[in-house]
């Protein structure tokens, strides 16, 4: 098993640079409705670039308490449209039009960006000002870059070389409850990054895409998986993940928990353990 290395933060000096090594930075950690976690948005860092993956009601604050701001941040990812992953998305697009006036680049589909500015953006952004006798459009504060689809099975993946790192994006099965499959869900994807990390973000117990990257890509040394502490809903829960197998449980770290965490012993169940809150994840 190849080593992970962790580094809690040193209060108010989250830097969003480092030496060269692919980092996963956790925000938050939390279920969407956590009071002792923030919720779980986290930061790729690698070299120079770094990449906000969702930016949830409280990622505003909690990056501002780890002693940075989200008008630093350049390049952003959003998984899904649920409040606990673009609530503070409105403040990244206001602040950064009108005052540092740049546009972040985000990475996202063609298919989702349409749906997560007309049915999420729009109502808090379009109506700021007119622009050339029109009002706002995406466009106007963020710099798109779509990721190309590559493959269309078992599910769409899509996938984009972003400076020094590779993130390859596939569709997860989240919501609703009464979604059968990824097919008639709504727009929500998890990452692939560097051919070597899954993160999963929100997603019902789906080992059909677990398995398919494991037996596609060889060098996956870490899964970081969506877990909530009960059953049923829209999330895998803790008993469905213990039907991995233990040499896939070793390598899953569980996120996006709730806050009775402290009832649930996953080490002893042999997975990774709980991923942490205010962390560098170094590989």
């Amino acid at each position: 098993m190849n080593k992970i290395k962790k580094i809690y933060l040193k209060k108010d000096h989250l830097s969003l640079e480092n030496d060269g090594r692919l980092c996963l930075f956790f925000v938050g950690i939390g279920s969407a409705f956590s009071k002792l976690h923030y919720q779980t948005n986290l930061i790729l860092i690698k070299g120079k670039t770094h990449i906000l993956v969702d930016c949830g009601t409280t990622c505003p604050t909690a990056i501002w308490k780890y002693g940075n701001s989200v008008t630093n941040i350049d390049n952003l990812l959003i998984t899904h449209s649920h409040a606990d992953h673009i609530g503070g998305l409105e403040e990244v697009a206001l602040m950064s039009r009108y005052v540092t006036r740049k546009r972040p680049n985000m990475i996202i589909t063609e298919e989702y960006q349409q749906s997560l500015w007309e049915e999420s953006l729009r109502g808090g952004a379009r109506y700021n000002e007119r622009h050339d006798g029109q009002y706002l459009e995406f466009k106007d504060f963020f710099n798109p870059i779509h990721p190309q689809k590559i493959s269309d099975k078992p599910r769409p993946i899509y996938e984009v070389q972003f400076e020094n790192i590779n993130l390859k994006l596939f569709r997860t099965m989240h919501i609703p409850d009464s979604s059968i499959s990824w097919e008639d869900s709504f727009f929500s994807y998890g990452i692939l990054i560097d051919n070597r990390i899954l993160f999963t973000s929100d997603t019902r117990y789906d080992p059909e895409i677990i398995n398919y990257f494991l037996n596609t890509y060889s060098g996956i040394e870490w899964i970081f998986h969506d877990c909530q502490l009960f059953n049923g809903g829209v999330h895998a829960s803790y008993e469905e993940l213990k039907q991995f197998p233990k040499d896939v449980r070793k390598i899953m770290f569980l996120s996006h928990y709730g806050d009775n965490f402290h009832n649930f012993h996953p080490k002893d169940d042999k997975f990774a353990g709980f991923t942490r809150q205010a962390c560098y994840y170094l590989f």
